[in-house]
C-alpha cells in the first residue's frame, strides 16, 4: 500500500494489508485487515468476500493506510474502530478507558444471577471505565438502581455515553471519585468490580498493546494488585448492607489472597467461579 497511485481492489488490499501486519508481528493479522476494511467501507467483514472485485476510492485507501498503519504500531483494534462489543451491546471506546474483555462477561453473568436470586435492587459498581457493567446489568435487570464510581472524568464521560447509547442512563447514576473517598447516601445490596488487579511488577511483562495504549491506572494498581480489593473490603461496613454480597473480577492466581481477605473482613459462602480457560476468574462473598 505504499504506491499512491496503485488502484487496489478489496482483495489487494486485504493481501497487501494482511501482509504489512505479519511482518510487524500483530497476531492474527488477516481477521485485522479485514475488520479495518470493513469499517472504511462501512460494511460487515464477511461483505468483504462478495466484493474482491471492488476498486478502493482514494479517500478510502488513504483512511486504511492510516488505519493499518496505526495498528502496525500495536495500537488496539478497538481503539482505531472506536467501539467494541461486550454482552450483545454496542460500547464506544477510546484511550481513556480500558478495553472490556469476554472474562468479565461471566461478571456480569454471575451478578445477574445473583440480582435476581436475592431480589435486589441497589448495586454500587467500583471502576466503570468505558460503563460495560453497569450498562450490562442495566439493561438485563428490571427494578435496579446502579451507582457507578470512576476517578478518571475522561472514563464517566464515556460511561455516560454508552449508557445513553444503550438506552439505560435512567437507571444508573455516575459519580467521579476515588473508592478510598467515597461516602455514600446508603448502603448497598451487592458491589460489583473489575479492578485494576494487575501487580506493578507483572504490568512490566503485559503486551505492548496495553502497555502503550491502555490506561495504566485500569490495569495496575502499581502494587501488589490487591489494593483495591482490601480498600473495598476493608469499607464494607459504610458500603454494604447486612448480607449484602461483594462480587469482584480476579486475576490468575489471586484467589487464595482473595479468600483469607474475604474471611477476615467476616464475609461467609465465599466462592470463586472459573472461566472457559478453566482459571479462577470470579470471586463472591456475603457479608455476615
Amino acid at each position: 500500500m505504499n504506491n499512491k497511485n496503485q488502484i487496489l481492489t478489496v482483495l489487494n488490499a486485504i493481501q497487501l494489508s494482511t501482509s504489512y501486519l505479519e511482518e510487524k508481528g500483530i497476531e492474527s493479522p488477516r481477521m485485522n485487515a479485514e475488520l479495518l476494511l470493513a469499517h472504511v467501507l462501512q460494511c460487515k467483514r464477511l461483505d468483504l468476500y462478495l466484493a474482491f472485485d471492488r476498486p478502493l476510492l482514494e479517500e478510502e485507501i488513504v483512511q486504511l493506510r492510516e488505519f493499518i498503519a496505526r495498528r502496525g504500531k500495536f495500537e488496539p483494534l478497538q481503539y482505531i474502530l472506536g467501539e467494541v462489543e461486550f454482552y450483545n451491546l454496542n460500547f464506544k471506546v477510546d484511550k481513556s478507558v480500558l478495553i472490556p474483555r469476554p472474562e468479565t462477561e461471566l461478571l456480569v453473568d454471575e451478578a445477574i444471577n445473583l440480582i435476581n436470586e436475592y431480589n435486589y435492587t441497589n448495586i454500587l459498581d467500583v471502576g466503570t471505565g468505558s460503563g460495560n457493567i453497569p450498562v450490562s446489568l442495566a439493561a438485563n435487570l428490571n427494578g435496579v438502581t446502579i451507582t457507578s464510581i470512576d476517578i478518571s472524568k475522561e472514563a464517566i464521560d464515556t460511561a455516560v455515553k454508552n449508557a445513553e447509547k444503550n438506552n439505560v442512563r435512567d437507571k444508573i447514576n455516575f459519580i467521579i471519585s476515588d473508592i478510598a473517598d467515597y461516602v455514600p447516601d446508603q448502603k448497598f445490596d451487592v458491589i460489583v468490580s473489575n479492578p485494576p488487579y494487575v501487580s506493578s511488577q507483572e504490568y512490566q511483562n503485559l503486551q505492548k498493546e496495553i502497555t502503550a495504549y491502555e490506561p495504566r491506572e485500569s490495569v495496575t494498581d502499581n502494587d501488589d494488585g490487591f489494593k483495591f480489593y482490601r480498600n473495598i473490603l476493608s469499607n464494607n461496613d459504610r458500603l454494604l448492607r447486612s448480607n449484602g454480597f461483594v462480587i469482584f473480577e480476579i486475576g490468575q492466581g489471586q484467589e487464595s489472597t482473595l479468600y483469607k481477605l474475604f474471611e477476615e473482613h467476616s464475609f461467609e459462602h465465599v466462592k470463586t467461579i472459573k472461566d472457559l480457560q478453566n482459571i479462577d476468574r470470579i470471586i463472591l462473598g456475603r457479608i455476615k
